[in-house]
């Protein structure tokens, strides 16, 4: 595996996690203040989709490549 690819697994693996982190707090009802802000639960929503959607992203760069396609030459369509 060359080395680019494991890190792109490993950020995705990351990522992954960011994600389930925000989903506990959403299924949780965790509150967060952040220096006397509160942070609303929607926000954690949105970064659940986003999170995820880096994830699964950078998981599907990570897979090996089939190789470069053929250009087609005379005589090919």
């Amino acid at each position: 595996m060359k080395m680019q690819s494991v890190g792109l697994r490993v950020a995705s693996v990351i990522f992954g996690l960011v994600c389930l982190g925000h989903l506990l707090r959403v299924f949780l009802r965790l509150d967060v203040h952040i220096g006397g802000l509160y942070v609303h639960r929607w926000m954690s929503a949105v970064a659940v989709v986003i999170t995820a959607l880096l994830s699964v992203w950078l998981w599907l760069l990570a897979r090996p490549s089939a190789g470069p396609t053929p250009e087609p030459g005379p005589g090919r369509t």
